[in-house]
C-alpha cells in the first residue's frame, strides 16, 4: 500500500470525526440564533436545490473508469479529449442547473402554502439564488476534483476538505452572532467553495499538469459514458427522493417548523449511516477478486465474507442504535433544545429500518461485481416513488410522524423484503444462515437492554455530566456482553490478534 493511500485512509477516518464533531458543535448554534422557522426555510431551500444535482447525470462517478482506461493505454492526448469533454458538460449542465433554479426561485411560492409571510418566501427566493450559483460552479469544478482522485493524490485532496469541514462553519457562527442570518450563511459557503475550486483547479493544472483538448465532441465516448452512468444516475434520484422529499412535504403540508424538525432528525440519520460505511468500504477488492477467480465455492465464499462484514457492522450499529434508544431523547432536546423532541421519535423510524441494508452493505459490492446491481436500482426507484405518496397521504394523517413513517416503509419492503429474497435467490448468498449467525448474537444484547429499559423508567439525567457517565457505562456494558456472549471464537481470535500487532508496533 503506497503512502498516498495509506494517509488517505487514514485522514479520511479523521475528516469523518471532524465532520461529526462540527455538525455536533455548529448544528445546535445554528438553530439557536436562526430560529425554528427561517432553520426550517433554510433546510427546504436547500433540499429543493439540492435536486439539481441530479443534472450531473451521473457522469462525475464515470470520470475514473475512462480515466483508468485511457492511462492504461498510454493514450495521453485521448485523456486530453476526455479532460476537456468533462468540463465541456459540466458546464453545459451547470448552465441548465443554474437556468433551473433561478425558476424555482421566482415561483417558490410553489413550494410553500399560506401559512409563510411575504419575508419568509423573499427570504427562500434569495437563499435559493445563492444555493443555484454555488451548484452551477460545483459542476466544472468537479472535474478538477475527479482528476486528483485519479492521480491518487489523497493527502492533498483530504487536507483541503478537512480546511473546508472546519472553515466554512467557523465563519459561518461568526456571521450568525453578528446577525446576518442564513444569508450570511449561504454567502459564506459559497465563497469558501469557489475559494476551495480555485486551489483544486491551480494544483491540477500547476502540479499534475492536467491538459485539455477542445474540439468537436465525441459523441460514441459521450454515448457510452452516458449509458455506464445511467444507473448511477438512477440511485442519485432515489437518494433524493428517499432523504430530501420528505422535506418539501413538509414544507408545503405543514410549516417551516415541522421541516427543520425533520431536518434535525436526518442530520442525525446521515452521521448514523457514515458509522457503516466506513467499515465495509475496504472490503470491495475483495470482493471482486473473489468474482473474477470465478472458482466453484464461489458463492460460499461470499456467503461468509458477507456474514463475517455483516456480523461485524451489526455490533458497531447496534451499539450506536441501542445508544440512541436510551440516550437520544435527552440528547436532542440538549443538542436542539424542546421544540426539537419529537425529531427523536424521527430518527428512530429512519435508522431502525436503514440498519438492515447498512449491515448488508458488502452486498452492494457483490451484485456489482457480479454485474447484477440493475434491479436493485430499479426497486429502490419503484419504492422511492411509492414512498412519495404514501408520505403525503400519511403526512395528512400523522404530521411529521406520518412522513417519517412512509419512508419507513418503503425501506422495509425494498431493503429488508425484496433485497434480502433477491440475495438468496439471484446472487447466491445464503441468506438464511446470515440471519441464522445474526439473531444467534442476540442474547449478548439481553443485559444492556435491560440497564437501558431501567434507565428510562427509574432515572431522568440531571445534567450532561451524569448523561455522560450513564453514556460511558453503558458502552463498556455492551463491549464487555458482546465479547462474552456475543463474539464467536473466530472473532476474538481476529481481534485478540489486532492487539497483539498493535502492541508490537509499539
Amino acid at each position: 500500500m503506497n503512502k498516498q493511500i495509506k494517509y488517505g485512509i487514514v485522514l479520511q477516518y479523521v475528516q469523518m470525526g471532524l465532520s461529526i464533531i462540527v455538525n455536533l458543535i455548529y448544528t445546535p448554534i445554528m438553530i439557536r440564533v436562526l430560529g425554528s422557522s427561517e432553520y426550517g426555510i433554510y433546510s427546504l431551500a436547500a433540499s429543493i436545490i439540492s435536486y439539481l444535482n441530479l443534472f450531473t447525470l451521473g457522469f462525475g462517478a464515470s470520470y475514473i473508469r475512462f480515466y483508468s482506461k485511457y492511462k492504461v493505454q498510454g493514450d495521453n492526448e485521448s485523456i486530453k479529449k476526455l479532460n476537456g469533454l468533462y468540463i465541456s458538460v459540466f458546464f453545459i449542465l451547470g448552465i441548465v442547473a443554474l437556468t433551473t433554479g433561478l425558476i424555482l426561485a421566482n415561483n417558490v411560492g410553489v413550494f410553500f402554502n399560506d401559512t409563510y409571510s411575504e419575508n419568509d418566501l423573499s427570504l427562500a427566493k434569495i437563499l435559493m439564488i445563492f444555493l443555484s450559483v454555488n451548484l452551477f460552479i460545483s459542476f466544472p469544478a468537479s472535474v478538477f476534483t475527479s482528476y486528483i482522485t485519479s492521480q491518487e493524490k489523497f493527502i492533498f485532496q483530504k487536507i483541503v476538505n478537512m480546511g473546508k469541514t472546519v472553515l466554512s462553519p467557523c465563519l459561518c457562527i461568526s456571521l450568525l452572532f453578528l446577525g446576518y442570518g442564513s444569508i450570511g450563511m449561504v454567502v459564506v459557503t459559497t465563497v469558501i467553495s469557489i475559494l476551495i475550486d480555485i486551489i483544486n483547479l491551480l494544483f491540477c493544472i500547476t502540479k499534475l499538469k492536467m491538459r485539455f483538448s477542445f474540439g468537436r465532441p465525441n459523441w460514441i465516448l459521450l454515448k457510452e459514458i452516458a449509458v455506464f452512468s445511467s444507473f448511477i444516475a438512477l440511485n442519485q434520484i432515489i437518494d433524493q427522493i428517499n432523504w430530501q422529499t420528505d422535506k418539501i412535504i413538509l414544507g408545503k403540508m405543514i410549516n417551516a417548523t415541522a421541516v427543520a424538525v425533520y431536518a434535525v432528525a436526518a442530520n442525525i440519520n446521515t452521521m448514523y449511516i457514515s458509522f457503516s460505511t466506513a467499515v465495509s468500504s475496504v472490503f470491495a477488492p475483495r470482493v471482486n477478486r473473489i468474482v473474477m477467480q470465478n472458482e466453484p465455492d464461489m458463492n460460499e465464499k461470499l456467503t461468509a465474507l458477507f456474514i463475517k462484514v455483516g456480523r461485524l457492522q451489526f455490533f458497531i450499529m447496534m451499539l450506536v442504535l441501542t445508544g440512541f434508544i436510551f440516550f437520544g431523547k435527552y440528547f436532542i432536546i440538549r443538542w436542539a433544545g424542546e421544540t426539537y423532541s419529537d425529531a427523536y421519535y424521527v430518527v428512530l423510524l429512519l435508522i431502525c429500518p436503514v440498519t438492515v441494508p447498512l449491515i448488508q452493505n458488502v452486498g452492494i459490492d457483490i451484485q456489482r461485481a457480479k454485474n447484477k446491481h440493475k434491479f436493485r436500482s430499479v426497486v429502490y426507484l419503484i419504492m422511492a416513488i411509492l414512498n412519495i405518496g404514501i408520505s403525503i397521504w400519511l403526512c395528512y394523517l400523522w404530521g411529521i410522524i406520518g412522513v417519517a413513517v412512509g419512508t419507513t416503509l418503503s425501506l422495509v419492503i425494498a431493503n429488508v423484503i425484496i433485497m434480502n429474497i433477491y440475495y438468496h435467490k439471484q446472487l447466491g448468498i445464503d441468506i438464511i444462515r446470515f440471519w441464522k449467525n445474526i439473531l444467534i448474537a442476540l442474547p449478548a444484547f439481553i443485559l444492556p437492554v435491560i440497564f437501558g429499559v431501567l434507565l428510562l423508567k427509574f432515572y431522568s439525567f440531571k445534567s450532561l455530566i451524569d448523561f455522560g457517565v450513564f453514556i460511558i457505562f453503558y458502552t463498556i456494558l455492551y463491549v464487555l456482553s458482546i465479547w462474552f456472549l456475543g463474539l464467536n471464537k473466530e472473532e476474538k481470535q481476529v481481534l485478540i490478534r489486532k492487539r497483539k500487532a498493535s502492541g508490537e508496533l509499539k
